[in-house]
């Protein structure tokens, strides 16, 4: 039985590690180039399994070689992928990721047909048997569709927005949301609307801050961690590795400091390593968390 689904974008990522962000009629070099599968709800699923989490797939990819590659990257880690949806004759999502010295990132890409699944493509009872829905960037008609389906079967829903919450309407999906994930840049896009973070006070409200650590403020309280001191590679995929350390430990305890702590720890070490799929394992977290309690 899946235990987690996650749903969005499904990516083939072309990294290149350059010495400088370049300016405008500027040039950089390139350090390093490699290949993996990317996107957010894949990142997860495979960052969920690796924490020996049952874990299933809601996206799409193209049947090109492009697609063929990355559906077998995420057969090898043991995902679900039965919610998958190649399209024929259709090219799968690819984006080309810059990281420089300091591991910060910038982003080019193609859409692909990574939002080919429609609110009429979801098979309710798919998600019927699922205990926990992460949602990440979609489609908001489908997302919202999603987090009803999931509401009315008794799973809790998770919503990461990223980086489009500010050019589309997901309150409809946060609404329905029992844990919410935040960066500090989307926070400001959205006190700049309507909302405010109190308007949040009866579910969960995570917000990542990098490097600097994360807080989350709950119905009884807030709680706040201040990360690993760690030396960042790559922070590609970082955050996503942090939301699935949240919700598999989350699934496990009401312990929210406990929580939280694995969810940095987790989003440290993906940060630490090459790539969007990084994601540490259950014992590199283990080891890392041991580490830091005996300082």
């Amino acid at each position: 039985m899946v235990t987690v689904l996650t749903a969005g974008h499904v990516n083939w990522d072309v990294t290149l590690r350059v010495d400088n962000f370049p300016e405008p009629d500027g040039e950089a070099a390139i350090r390093l180039q490699r290949q993996s599968g990317g996107g957010s709800a894949a990142n997860v699923a495979t960052a969920l399994a690796g924490l020996e989490v049952d874990t299933g797939l809601i996206g799409s990819i193209g049947d090109d070689d492009n697609g063929l590659l990355a559906r077998r990257e995420l057969e090898a880690t043991g995902v679900s992928l039965d919610g998958l949806r190649i399209v024929e004759d259709a090219d799968t999502a690819v984006k080309y990721i810059l990281v420089d010295d300091a591991g910060e990132v910038a982003v080019l890409g193609n859409d692909g047909v990574n939002e080919a699944v429609r609110p009429d493509d979801i098979v309710p009872e798919r998600i019927e048997r699922a205990t926990h829905i992460h949602l990440t960037s979609q489609r908001p008609e489908t997302a919202s569709r999603l987090a009803r389906l999931a509401s009315e079967s008794g799973a809790t829903v998770s919503v990461d927005p990223g980086r489009r919450l500010a050019s589309r309407d997901y309150s409809d999906t946060i609404e329905l949301a029992d844990i919410i994930f935040l960066n500090d840049r989307e926070v400001e896009a959205i006190l700049e609307e309507t909302y405010s973070v109190s308007e949040y006070s009866d579910r969960i409200l995570a917000i990542k801050y990098g490097g600097d650590g994360a807080e989350v403020h709950t119905p009884t309280g807030s709680v706040h961690h201040p990360g690993f001191d760690i030396d960042p590679v790559d922070t590609t995929g970082a955050g996503d590795a942090f939301a699935a350390g949240f919700i598999a430990t989350y699934l496990q305890t009401d312990d929210i400091e406990r929580v939280l702590e694995f969810a940095n720890a987790c989003g440290a070490l993906a940060a630490s390593t090459e790539g969007a799929r990084s994601a540490p394992t259950s014992s590199s977290v283990d080891a890392l968390l041991a580490a830091q309690h005996e300082q």
